[in-house]
Formats: structure tokens, C-alpha cells, sequence
């Protein structure tokens, strides 16, 4: 099996440029439009996939739904909901965690091969970078660890001090 290092990488980019299986947008309970990378996918896609999260209605906190990509260069789009930030300490750690572990559940179900995250939690949720991409690369780790299906995975960061965190982290990975 080839080394979780091997699978993963960080690119700084626009994730509604990605030509790969599916990209993770980072939703709100309601399913309803928002800012930062859901406002981008949803401006993208086009209106058919409002109306496909309308339908869908809601999704729980660390939970995921699955949606075509539409006008995306993305076949699908995995929509994820994220604690808002409390603080250390406030134990959200777990739902967080679980976003990831429900998206790879998904790109599993659906046969996956190429997968991007954007750095989910850290926009208007206000989880601090490092320990959100410390706990994305660790959930990620341990599913490629146990995974036969060679996926890839792309942490595609809107900045470059993002890309830097997560690039390190996974050079660390095997270190």
C-alpha cells in the first residue's frame, strides 16, 4: 500500500478549480448559502445545487451529505458541518474530527479516488488553523492508514501560510 505521505498533499488554490472526484465544502446546519468557500462552490456550481441542498433540508453538526458538482469541474461536492469554535477546552475536538471521518465515509461509499478539503472550521467558524489542521491531518492519516481504495487527498488552502501548516504537517506525517 503506498504511504499516507504519498496520498496527501497541500496546494494553495481556488477548490472550484479542482478537476478531481469531489471537493468538501464547509456548510451550515441549514444547508442554506453562505460565505467564504460555500458562497465560492455555490456561485460555481449554479443554482441546481441550492435546490438539491433545499431538498436535502438539513445536516448535523460533524455529519456530511453528498451532492453532484453541477457546473464544477468536481463530480461531487460533500457538504460538512463544523462546531463554531468555543475555545480549547470546550471538548469540540470530536465533532470536528467527525466531519472528516463522515466525509471519508462518503468517498468511500461513492468510490472516491481523488478528493480535496478546504481548511474546514477556520473561515467564519473561527477554529485557530494549526489545531484545526493538526486534527484534519490526523483524521485523514488514520483513514488512508486502513484504506484500501488509493485515494488522494488534497488540502487546498486560500493562503499560503495555510499551505506552509499543511505541508509541513504532512512531511511529518512519516517523518
Amino acid at each position: 500500500m503506498t504511504s499516507v505521505r504519498a496520498r496527501a498533499e497541500a496546494i494553495e488554490a481556488d477548490i472550484t478549480t479542482l478537476a478531481v472526484d469531489a471537493i468538501v465544502n464547509a456548510a451550515n446546519s441549514a444547508l442554506m448559502p453562505g460565505g467564504g468557500v460555500d458562497g465560492a462552490i455555490r456561485r460555481k456550481a449554479g443554482h441546481e445545487i441550492d435546490d438539491e441542498l433545499y431538498r436535502i433540508g438539513r445536516c448535523a453538526e460533524g455529519e456530511a451529505v453528498i451532492t453532484p458538482g453541477y457546473r464544477l469541474p468536481a463530480r461531487r461536492v460533500i457538504h460538512t458541518v463544523a462546531p463554531v469554535w468555543a475555545g480549547e477546552g470546550a471538548g469540540q475536538e470530536q465533532s470536528l474530527a467527525r466531519c472528516y471521518d463522515s466525509v471519508l465515509a462518503l468517498a468511500d461509499t461513492h468510490r472516491i479516488a481523488s478528493i480535496a478539503f478546504p481548511a474546514i472550521g477556520t473561515g467564519a467558524y473561527g477554529w485557530p488553523g494549526e489545531i484545526a489542521a493538526k486534527l484534519a491531518l490526523g483524521r485523514v492519516a488514520a483513514h488512508l492508514a486502513g484504506c484500501a481504495i488509493q485515494i488522494r487527498v488534497i488540502f487546498c488552502c486560500f493562503g499560503r501560510a495555510d499551505r506552509e501548516r499543511y505541508a509541513d504537517l504532512i512531511a511529518k506525517l512519516e517523518g
